[in-house]
């Protein structure tokens, strides 16, 4: 006999019969079994089990209060994935009797008065089928759990590749890190208000840091200009947003989807008088016009090498007049009814003060 089973497994035996269960616990304990439960009221059984799942059920039929059926039918409630084997212990020998016994639930049977050597035949079979299918149980489960820890790690590192690409874009155009994660912020805190889904707003969050990447095929003559552009230099400098597109295409991502096409569109405005491609209204997509406001708001607030910040109100004054212009009036509202929660973001994602 496998030791280890005497060592391990955990049997449950349910008899109303205080004399079965002395017989029962001598036969199996005397074949070295060690943990066993002995419950005379059925109605004990769940607390039980609950509190040690059992390896075997060695289970009564005709018990007062509960039957052995009814004990049968509670513990299939549980919808336990790994449901320990049931053995009936019964005096009827009826062929529908047994067949009743075993739809319900019951794995084998047992008849009275006990023959040893058949109980403890029967009890290792089951328990060792049980215990072989509960290691495979266990294994699947960590093999799960390693996928999904390994799942998730790449997931984290290619984030990262992403929020830092959209770094390196504004670094390039002397823009800092932190703008990134503001717009980012308020962006997903305008989806959210709009009514996304929180899977959505973390997309948003993710995607938005990449809106800028196609300033990376911008000539630096152009891009670091400090003054206003010629005509040929803007229509360069415009390039950027198919540029980006374009970068960001052939990954089948929800991510990647949703960044390409912010980068794609946030320069789009409503009234058709955006770039690249003059979209008009619901024609843009909502991710690339809830990525444009956040993005000229926080632009607008924020000092550069080349300008002074704006102040709250005047930046907040220009997204209202821009409403049904540059701006989606719908999110503009939002914005409205959001700006302290956006203020909360700028304030904690401020650019460091030099010396700190």
């Amino acid at each position: 006999m496998n030791v280890g089973i005497q060592n391990s497994a955990r049997i449950l035996i349910v008899d109303d019969e205080p004399a079965n269960l002395k017989l029962l616990d001598k036969m199996l304990s005397g074949q070295g079994y060690q943990d066993l439960v002995l419950i005379d009221d059925p109605r004990r059984v769940l607390d039980s089990y609950k509190e040690k799942r059992p390896d075997l059920i060695l289970l009564d039929i005709n018990m007062p209060y509960l039957d052995g059926y009814q004990v049968m039918e509670k513990l299939k409630e549980l919808e336990d994935p790994l449901s320990p084997p049931i053995i009936i212990l019964t005096a009827q020998h009826g062929k529908d009797y047994l067949l009743k016994a075993l739809r319900a639930g019951a794995r084998d049977f047992i008849t009275k008065p006990f023959d040893r050597n058949e109980l403890l035949m029967r009890a290792r079979n089951l328990l060792e089928a049980h215990l072989a299918h509960r290691m495979t149980h266990d294994q699947k489960a960590v093999l799960e759990n390693m996928v999904r820890e390994r799942t998730e790690e790449i997931s984290r590192t290619r984030l990262q590749i992403v929020q830092r690409l959209g770094m390196a874009a504004e670094y390039r155009d002397e823009e800092t890190g932190n703008h990134i994660l503001r717009m980012s912020h308020i962006s997903a805190l305008l989806a959210r208000s709009v009514g996304w889904g929180e899977a959505e707003c973390e997309l948003i969050l993710l995607a938005s840091p990449m809106h800028d990447i196609g300033k990376i095929g911008i000539p630096d003559h152009i891009l670091l200009k400090p003054g206003k552009f010629e005509p040929e230099e803007w229509e360069i400098m415009k390039t950027h947003a198919i540029i980006g597109g374009k970068l960001l295409e052939g990954d089948d991502s929800d991510l990647m989807q949703m960044a390409r096409s912010i980068a794609l569109t946030h320069h789009e405005k409503w009234d058709g008088s955006g770039y690249p491609n003059g979209l008009v209204g619901d024609d843009i997509p909502l991710a690339g016009r809830i990525a444009a406001l956040a993005d000229v708001f926080d632009a607008l607030t924020s000092e550069r090498p080349y300008k002074k910040a704006w102040t709250v109100e005047a930046a907040v004054d220009l997204i209202k007049e821009n409403s049904g212009k540059q701006f989606d009036p719908v999110l503009v509202g939002a914005f409205l009814e959001q700006l302290p929660g956006i203020l909360e973001i700028i304030q904690r994602f401020s650019e460091p003060v030099d010396g700190e």
